[in-house]
């Protein structure tokens, strides 16, 4: 009894591992995020195999389905419409299931589009965070950067077409014109585009044809640079709730002592935030 997590290509179909064509093969059931899609790729790598319904709006009922399955001896594929299963798709419930039933979980690793984009970004690699799809609407996606404001680490975005622009306009508003995206659009398929523009010019390049804002996009941002007079969220969320109650020059006295800095410069900081 053995679930195994087979990641599958992201576009070109070349890039499943031999290794996932064998399990794929010789497993009693493969859960996938969509039958019909995933049908597709079985039928191209000429694999007969018996297909379960598994995604966001099933997954929690039907796990049980699948353990119970697992528990009486079958070996079961977890796949997704692409890439690596639970990487922003469905599996989790599933495998935290099996966890829970001491069950088995192996995975056959490949193609992930996160990976994929930040090895090819030339932004820092040795250290990145993974954010998925940001919040749909403008003020929660506004909201969600504005933590991410100081954030050091190279981050990484995945966005719709129909939300890419709004997506890169709320990133102007948050980090500035200038901060470093590489747009990964359509990774390993025909129309394949990697570019690196500052968000800006990116905005600008994107509108110079509106084809090139149809795709799959994964966003590479660069982390924040720290400076001197860099102020931490902590140090200015303490600062704001004493402003709340005391002058500018008593709160940031008081912020001052108890992070260890100097008054004045939060005392300058504070009228910028009073502004």
């Amino acid at each position: 009894m053995t679930l195994y997590i087979v990641a599958t290509p992201i576009g070109n179909l070349d890039d499943i591992t031999l290794r996932a064509i064998n399990t794929l093969k010789n497993v009693d059931l493969i859960a996938a995020e969509d039958t019909r899609h995933s049908g597709l790729l079985l039928q191209h790598l000429g694999i007969k195999a018996k297909l379960f319904a598994l995604h966001d709006h099933n997954e929690q009922e039907k796990s049980q389905i699948l353990i119970d399955k697992l528990k009486a001896g079958l070996s079961i594929a977890l796949i997704s419409d692409a890439g690596t299963p639970l990487i922003n798709d469905p599996g989790y419930h599933l495998v935290k299931a099996c966890r829970d039933n001491q069950i088995d979980v192996v995975p056959i690793p490949g193609a992930c589009a996160a990976i994929t984009a930040l090895s090819v970004a030339g932004l820092p690699s040795d250290k990145f965070i993974y954010e998925g799809f940001l919040p749909a609407k403008s003020k929660a996606r506004q909201d969600s950067l504005a933590k991410l404001v100081h954030e050091t680490r190279t981050m990484i975005f995945y966005e719709s077409t129909h939300r890419l622009m709004d997506t890169l306009d709320d990133m102007q508003a948050i980090f500035g014109a200038d901060k470093q995206i590489v747009l990964a659009k359509e990774l390993t398929k025909t129309w394949e585009t990697i570019i690196n523009l500052c968000v800006s010019d990116l905005i600008a390049w994107l509108n110079e044809d509106l084809n090139r804002q149809k795709g799959e996009f994964v966003l590479i941002v660069e982390g924040h640079n720290k400076t001197e007079n860099d102020v931490e969220p902590e140090v200015i969320n303490t600062l704001k709730l004493l402003q709340q109650e005391l002058p500018l020059k008593k709160a940031a006295a008081i912020t001052a002592e108890i992070y260890g800095l100097k008054k004045n410069q939060l005392y300058q900081f504070g009228l910028t935030l009073t502004k």
